[in-house]
């Protein structure tokens, strides 16, 4: 049985329209102009139980809105959603009890407390044993290596130290199922590997169901061999992450290193650098075992390789996509 799972999930949002000026506050006064925005239009996915599952798309697209849906903060206008066998929209205490959602942008934490105190409240909230609380809270903070940070006033912490905080706090209660809006969000390069390393130990220890959210494209490479792709609050792509460059990507990238320099080097794809002795092509993805072929019979090469372009360049790619739908003023 599917951790989660969503059938025909949508949202809109009735948004005030009104000009700029003094006339046009007037009027708004007497008659208000609206339009619905749809913000998440249809999507249908299923995450199975451990899954890592990254959720991808532009600002807008619509992930925090199916996110905070998938967690009960929001009830959706249409569609279902199942998360461990509960609707998340009734709020039911079981099922609470058993998820958590984790904003990158959002405390949970008392400020001018120690966490060690928010930990208390949380498990009181949660009404956990105390024993089996203590235990997951030194394992927690074990892995989070913020032993020496515990005791001072969370306003006293860096962002990274800060965050570590409230990912411990969020799993005081051990959920199965963790969705994660912008974790590693404004944290350096060090403590975001460290954090994704501990979402990854986490999820191994406990056989926990994450959906990430990022807009590192390191995090999801990191953690995530699936990812669904949603744009225009449409899904776009739901399958391995390796899959997504075939899909939307159009070429390869070939880089041949050369044994001597070479001439001219047209008619082989588009050069995308040279120097004396390497080269790297565009080849468009079906040619790419001819133009290799080539390469190989025509110059002596020491060193050829073929990859995908960049996750990253693939993403952009998909978000370039323009918004055909049309909004009902």
């Amino acid at each position: 049985m599917p951790s989660i799972s969503v059938a025909e999930l949508s949202k809109h949002y009735r948004v005030p329209v009104r000009e700029s000026g003094l006339r046009a506050s007037i009027r708004s006064l007497i008659r208000r102009r609206h339009r619905d925005v749809l913000a998440v239009d249809r999507i249908s996915f299923e995450v199975e139980p451990g899954e890592v599952v990254g959720f991808l798309g532009p600002n807008g697209a619509g992930k925090t809105t199916t996110l905070k849906m998938l967690s009960g903060l929001l009830h959706p206008d249409g569609g279902v959603a199942d998360v461990l066998g509960h609707r998340p929209e009734q709020r039911a205490k079981e099922f609470l009890s058993q998820i958590t959602l984790v904003m990158g942008n959002r405390n949970q934490l008392s400020w001018d407390l120690p966490a060690l105190d928010s930990f208390e409240l949380n498990r009181s909230i949660y009404r956990l044993d105390a024993a089996a609380f203590r235990e997951t809270r030194d394992e927690l903070i074990e892995l989070l290596d913020v032993g020496r940070l515990v005791d001072k006033p969370v306003r006293n912490l860096s962002l990274g130290e800060r965050m570590k905080m409230e990912i411990a706090g969020a799993l005081l209660h051990r959920p199965k199922v963790l969705f994660l809006d912008e974790p590693t969000i404004g944290l350096d390069v060090t403590a975001q590997r460290k954090l994704r390393g501990f979402i990854a130990e986490y999820n191994s220890r406990h056989g926990a169901t994450v959906l990430l959210k990022s807009h590192y494209m390191a995090d999801v490479v990191a953690l995530c061999e699936r990812v669904i792709v949603i744009h225009h609050g449409r899904l776009l792509y739901d399958g391995g992450l390796a899959g997504l460059s075939a899909r939307f990507a159009a070429h390869k990238t070939i880089t041949i290193t050369l044994a001597e320099p070479a001439g001219t080097l047209d008619g082989y794809g588009t050069i995308v650098a040279r120097e004396p002795l390497k080269a790297t092509f565009e080849v468009d993805r079906s040619e790419t075992s001819r133009v290799a072929s080539r390469l190989l019979s025509d110059f002596a090469v020491i060193d050829l390789t073929i990859e995908d372009p960049p996750i990253e360049e693939v993403i952009e790619r998909v978000f370039a996509e323009p918004d055909q739908r049309s909004e009902t003023p």
